[in-house]
């Protein structure tokens, strides 16, 4: 697909430059109504051949996709990607036959008089008024969804997580049975205690730093974010999710598992996708592909930041539960 993209584009450029060469050879002659024509039934062979790329590319790339949103905060970002996306499709659908059907329709004839319009004020309030309307409710709704994942202070018992950035991996810690993080400053860093924790502060020593993610389904989760030196973004896609992770201070969002690891394996468009991926591996001589949630950094942070991803399991409360309770505290980690 990525060759026949290539190609046409190849072609495209091929086309315009000897356009341009033909335009420069013939500046004295004027065009007459064959060559019209021929121009004229161009443009609709173009503008055939443009939606059937179109269409194409909408059905055979849909595989690259993201599933259903994992979270329910990520349902309001789904929606209004395809609000957006269908407002745009429409418009363009619709615009691209009238820019490249009216060349056509009002191609070069001998018995032709231009007309000129110079203006319509009805017109213009129309394709003003509707565009910016649009855009209010987009922007409207937009903002609300940021909110809704930003706002946390309505949240019910929610599980406090502390994600922590560095060149080129993460670090995590579960808040104890306080349900409050210690402090944390990169000046205590030292020994194991890698994320810099302030082991004199009474909230630090319940809490749990641990190796990979679990959460649990159906409860919300506050994610706290720091960066021991550069710019990192902790970015997880299914769950529609992303921060800035900045040195010297503390970022945070907020979202809601609706599904487990192990139901999410089972979801169509995954399904879908995982037998693409394991094809490519089979081809290369790779294992099989199994699906699962990930934390990856979303900012060119540095030579080995593709090695910045971190596995995230989403179970039922009950397993999470029991997880949590078998992972040490720091106060017995950290003597």
């Amino acid at each position: 697909m990525l060759a026949l993209f290539y190609i046409f584009i190849a072609v495209a450029i091929g086309v315009s430059f000897w356009q341009i060469t033909r335009i420069l050879n013939l500046r004295s002659v004027i065009a007459t109504d064959d060559d019209n024509n021929t121009q004229g039934k161009l443009f609709l062979v173009f503008i055939a051949v443009f939606y059937a790329l179109m269409i194409y590319c909408l059905i055979a790339l849909n595989v690259v996709m993201l599933p259903e949103s994992a979270s329910i905060e990520g349902e309001h970002e789904d929606n209004l990607f395809d609000i957006t996306y269908w407002i745009i499709g429409i418009v363009q659908f619709i615009m691209q036959f009238f820019i490249f059907y009216f060349p056509y329709k009002y191609r070069g004839k001998k018995e032709n008089k231009a007309l000129f319009y110079a203006d319509s004020h009805k017109l213009e309030m129309i394709w003003t008024i509707t565009p910016a309307f649009v855009l209010v409710i987009l922007i409207s709704y937009g903002l609300w969804q940021w909110n809704n994942v930003m706002d946390l202070s309505d949240a019910e018992d929610p599980l406090i997580i502390e994600v922590y950035g560095k060149q080129f991996s993460w670090d995590v810690r579960y808040a104890g049975e306080d349900n409050a993080l210690g402090r944390g400053n990169v000046n205590f860093i030292k020994g194991i205690n890698t994320m810099g924790v302030d082991m004199t502060d009474l909230s630090a020593a319940d809490d749990k730093q641990v190796t990979e993610i679990h959460l649990p389904k159906g409860r919300k989760v506050i994610f706290k974010f720091r960066s021991q030196d550069v710019l990192h973004s902790a970015y997880m896609p299914h769950f529609r999710a992303q921060m800035n992770c900045v040195p010297g201070m503390v970022t945070q969002f907020g979202f809601t598992p609706k599904f487990t690891t192990e139901e999410m394996r089972q979801n169509e468009e995954v399904i879908a996708k995982n037998l693409v991926i394991n094809k490519i591996r089979k081809e290369k001589g790779e294992d099989p592909y199994e699906f699962d949630f990930l934390l990856l950094c979303n900012k060119i942070c540095g030579a080995s930041h593709y090695n910045m991803q971190m596995k995230i399991v989403v179970e039922e409360e009950e397993t999470f539960n029991k997880w949590l309770a078998e992972q040490p505290t720091l106060a017995e980690v950290i003597k």
